[in-house]
């Protein structure tokens, strides 16, 4: 089923609520093709990706004044699809040898100056407790007595981040606050995770007074800081319409159960043809959140065996648009004990 917006049919998935089945159970009846690596897919992914990224800079080069906005949001997008090759590195499902996913991640999450090894543990943190009440990690609601206990001045800015639809620059917070400091770290990773930030501060510390020297304050903005603002528009839109909906619940630890959460919990939406080319079907989410071996090329065909296996146990399809951002901005302010979302415009009718 596809909807112009999340579940504005007032569909539901079928409970699983009272299942004895596991997500093991679901995990079996996949084709084993969806676990199987292709290196000649994989490298085809990282070539094409490499000379899109490549466009999208001869783009900006050339592009007059007026032209920019399209060079920045198709180079940006661009850009996005080197996170994604990143991130099937960091699931080990780019290649079967450890150390070239390590490398290969590394490499292509360095231009977006984020630190492969923090990002992969703390992604993988999210996939084992996803919309898991204050435990996921990845987007976690505002309760109302998160936003009732907090002070003037952080109401102030939740109302103004949820109230004014601010998603898009979720993921710079994230990436701000989460992937730098090794102290929120195990100390058995914090090696790994020192050594990603090195990486990326050796990157900006070359590339980027190496492109202001020689094309200016405007050329860093133009050719890198804008480019990755579209891309951090694009990681904050995948990971809000992933789990967010009117209905999708996030419950505490006691009430959690993986299949109810990974099956049904996670939305699927469909993109413009050319972002999902460009960002390797990332959008394709729902098998992604059944078992993180599947590699982004098979996405696609896991997805089409959910459906026709576990079709009234997924949560409806929605299509990108603005009025689908528009609904989930609208209601998706504060979360109640109840496990219900409510719009701010409720949340004060009630007080």
């Amino acid at each position: 089923m596809t909807t112009s917006a999340v579940n504005t049919d007032n569909s539901k998935p079928l409970s699983l609520a009272d299942s004895k089945l596991k997500l093991t159970d679901v995990i079996k009846t996949l084709p084993s093709e969806c676990f199987e690596l292709d290196a000649r897919k994989a490298w085809f992914s990282v070539i094409s990706n490499v000379l899109a990224v490549v466009l999208g800079y001869f783009f900006l080069a050339i592009a007059p004044w007026y032209l920019l906005p399209l060079a920045w949001i198709y180079t940006g997008t661009a850009a996005t699809g080197f996170f994604v090759i990143g991130h099937d590195c960091a699931h080990r499902s780019f290649a079967k040898s450890r150390w070239v996913n390590d490398i290969v991640g590394h490499l292509f999450m360095m231009p977006l100056i984020y630190p492969f090894h923090g990002w992969r543990i703390k992604h993988n943190y999210h996939h084992a407790h996803t919309n898991k009440r204050l435990v996921d990690n990845a987007w976690q609601p505002v309760g109302t007595d998160v936003y009732e206990n907090s002070g003037v001045a952080l109401r102030w800015a939740f109302k103004r981040f949820l109230h004014n639809r601010l998603w898009w620059i979720g993921s710079i917070v994230h990436w701000a606050m989460h992937h730098f400091n090794w102290n929120q770290y195990r100390k058995q990773d914090q090696a790994d995770v020192k050594l990603s930030v090195a990486v990326v501060a050796l990157f900006a510390a070359v590339c980027f007074p190496t492109l202001i020297a020689t094309t200016g304050i405007w050329g860093f903005i133009k050719f890198w800081f804008i480019p990755w603002m579209v891309y951090h528009f694009w990681m904050s839109t995948f990971t809000y319409i992933h789990h967010t909906a009117p209905d999708i619940a996030f419950v505490p630890a006691s009430e959690w159960d993986a299949l109810t959460a990974q099956l049904s919990g996670t939305v699927h939406c469909n993109y413009p043809k050319w972002v999902e080319f460009l960002c390797h079907d990332i959008n394709v989410h729902v098998p992604h959140h059944i078992s993180t071996a599947i590699p982004s090329y098979n996405l696609r065909m896991a997805y089409k065996s959910l459906q026709e296996n576990w079709g009234s146990y997924l949560y409806p399809e929605c299509t990108f648009s603005v009025s689908l951002l528009k609904y989930i901005t609208d209601r998706c302010h504060l979360y109640t004990p109840e496990n219900e979302y409510i719009s701010f415009k409720d949340y004060y009718a009630q007080q």
